[in-house]
């Protein structure tokens, strides 16, 4: 899954929400839309287990409901892990940092920590990215939070946990332009020659609010989540490369027939 676009979620999204009969609210005009707020989505070729989109609905309905009736229609590999109601603001204000793992094989842990500790020590680390108005160049050093080289222990190795391979944990701020994991290796290439044989693998294993003081990303929804059900719609779509929970069978008329 990490290698589908987001465009190609948005689709798979709004089909499950038809199959799944979940009462999404249009917009007016011409030529309505579905209301899915989506802030910070992640690349194309990064997996994510931490993805969060805004969705209005037209009526009231339960959390949990939303929750199942949705999950039991999306694709295998994007899994719908909660939905609360939004009492707060929006997500954009929420999502102020992200947790990223990248897995280097072939890359032993040192080389990657002597790396990391250059890239750390600079005022300054500017990259070029291709974007949508051409090569654009913009300073990185400012939106990394911190960086950590972590054991197999603390991350998902590759399958042969005998070869050298070195996990990097990154804490990034969101900036504009976005600084995405890959700025950074391509910045650590630029400053000290590390460069993996094989494309990394990367991970977003978290985004919310940011604690300044600590570096830490709290849940963005801790204020949202009632003790009681509520109702309202507001999803965190979990997006995984191997990994499959398991599902109910497809109930034949997910938000009209009895709770689940």
């Amino acid at each position: 899954m990490r290698f589908a676009s987001h465009r190609d979620i948005a689709r798979a999204l709004e089909r499950a929400l038809r199959r799944a009969s979940v009462p999404v609210a249009f917009s007016a005009g011409f030529s309505p839309h579905p209301k899915i707020s989506y802030t910070g989505a992640a690349p194309t070729g990064v997996a994510s287990e931490a993805e969060y989109l805004e969705l209005t609905l037209a009526q009231d309905c339960r959390p949990d409901q939303v929750r199942d009736a949705i999950d039991a229609a999306m694709p295998d590999g994007v899994d719908v892990v909660e939905v609360v109601e939004a009492r707060t603001q929006g997500l954009a204000d929420r999502l102020q940092a992200s947790l990223w793992r990248v897995e280097m094989a072939d890359v032993g842990p040192d080389d990657a920590a002597e790396a990391v500790a250059t890239y750390l020590a600079a005022e300054s680390v500017e990259v070029e990215r291709m974007t949508k108005k051409g090569r654009r160049r913009f300073d990185t050093r400012p939106a990394v939070l911190g960086i950590e080289v972590c054991s197999g222990s603390h991350g998902r190795a590759p399958e042969d946990r005998h070869a050298t391979y070195a996990i990097l944990q990154m804490v990034i701020r969101h900036t504009t332009p976005a600084v995405r994991p890959d700025d950074v290796l391509t910045g650590l290439r630029q400053l000290a020659d590390l460069a993996p044989p094989s494309s990394p693998k990367m991970t977003r294993l978290a985004q919310g609010p940011l604690d300044e003081a600590t570096g830490a990303i709290a849940d963005p929804f801790d204020a949202d989540r009632p003790e009681a059900p509520a109702t309202g719609g507001n999803g965190s779509a979990h997006d995984q490369t191997n990994d499959r929970r398991t599902r109910a069978p497809r109930p034949s008329s997910p938000m009209t027939g009895p709770s689940q």
